[in-house]
């Protein structure tokens, strides 16, 4: 049941990319066609970047397991190196940021692909957090020490720990869903994501009142309401996508976008801190990979350890 569901969704991600890429034509041509419009100009760069960045989550569907953990592995490795970029190091930070990148994060990954539960769930937050100091401190450079480590324990827990999370939901056992792990990686991304939009469309629309004006000034409790609700009732409408009841599917939907609020949050008030807008380029209107998976890498564990213990009590 699990392959008929996902060509469905397949086919109703692309027909709505289809329809917002038609108003967005339309938009472009009767309102901002003699002059720049920055909304409508933003909302065209933006879909163009999700039709890419579906079609790169369809390929690596299609490749099953091995596809979705190479395909998250590189947006680690990416946004790993986009935190680092705009993070001071030092020369003694140098064998730590190795270990990272090069020991750490593929392990990580390894571990995931081999359904590890014991060793990845603890490799990070546990050997990780006590290695790395050990490896700095090596280097004998004692200037700013904590803050140097620190920044990169940070760094690998929420570019590859957290972000990990969402290829070993294809490890949960549950029963009755053998084969449909795939829809709910789906769904934990259409709702996150949607909530993202919605939040912004919202907050565009209806937006009043700051959240947190220092550090993001887009985001209003309009736009909080209005997107966190709508995309929680999105994610009750595909419940068929989860093992869970509409109801349960609800509750999660809404536990999942106010996490994935709280993640954006976060990140902006470390892009404030250095004095940047987004943490890259390399995604037309969207930033870098890690402006995009700001609200995943905070949803991400959350969603996978509730669903596993869901099931592991029911």
């Amino acid at each position: 049941m699990a392959e008929p569901n996902l060509l469905t969704l397949a086919a109703g991600v692309f027909a709505i990319l289809a329809v917002a890429s038609l108003i967005g034509f339309i938009l472009k041509r009767t309102i901002s066609w003699q002059k720049p419009h920055a909304v409508i100009d933003n909302l065209n760069a933006r879909i163009k970047a999700w039709w890419v960045l579906v079609a790169l989550m369809l390929i690596a569907f299609l490749f099953g397991k091995a596809g979705v953990v190479l395909l998250f592995a590189f947006a680690s490795f990416t946004a790993l190196r986009e935190f680092m970029t705009l993070t001071p190091t030092r020369r003694g930070d140098h064998y730590a940021l190795a270990a990272s990148f090069f020991i750490f994060l593929p392990a990580q990954y390894a571990l995931v692909l081999a359904d590890q539960y014991g060793i990845y769930s603890v490799l990070i937050p546990v050997y990780a957090f006590l290695a790395l100091p050990i490896i700095a401190a090596f280097r004998a450079e004692t200037a700013r020490y904590m803050e140097r480590v620190a920044q990169v324990q940070w760094a690998l827990m929420i570019c590859v720990f957290c972000l990990s999370h969402v290829p070993a939901i294809l490890n949960l056992d549950i029963p009755g869903f053998e084969g449909g792990n795939l829809l709910l990686i789906a769904f934990l991304i259409i709702v996150v994501q949607a909530s993202d939009v919605l939040q912004y469309v919202c907050g565009k629309l209806f937006g009043r009142r700051k959240v947190a004006p220092n550090l993001s000034p887009s985001k209003t409790w309009e736009g909080l309401i209005g997107g966190v609700g709508l995309a929680t009732l999105l994610g009750a409408g595909l419940w068929w996508l989860t093992p869970f009841t509409p109801l349960v599917a609800l509750a999660m939907a809404a536990l999942i976008a106010i996490m994935g609020f709280f993640g954006g949050l976060v990140m902006s008030a470390i892009k404030r801190d250095r004095g940047v807008k987004d943490w890259g380029q390399m995604i037309e209107g969207h930033g870098g990979v890690l402006d995009r998976i700001d609200s995943l890498v905070f949803a991400a564990p959350i969603f996978f350890h509730l669903t596993r213990f869901f099931f592991s009590v029911s």
